[in-house]
């Protein structure tokens, strides 16, 4: 009876660590997962700030205020 008892309590040991383990491993690649995205949108608003800096720059290029003011006149 002792045998059986301590067979039953190695089976359901083992199938909790192993239930775990999945458990872990789906957490981690869902994590993963998740800053892969925020690091692929980090870059696409740099990339984005870039552009709009450049743009500010150049609106605010003495050569491209006198340009204007030429025009105007």
């Amino acid at each position: 009876m002792s045998f059986r008892f301590r067979f039953v309590f190695v089976v359901f040991y083992f199938t909790a660590i192993l239930i775990l383990a999945v458990y872990l491993r789906s957490a981690n690649d869902r994590i993963f997962y998740e800053l892969c995205t925020y690091r692929g949108e980090q870059s696409r608003l740099k990339q984005k700030l870039g552009t709009k800096q450049l743009l500010l720059e150049g609106l605010i290029n003495p050569a491209a205020i006198s340009q204007r003011l030429d025009k105007g006149n």
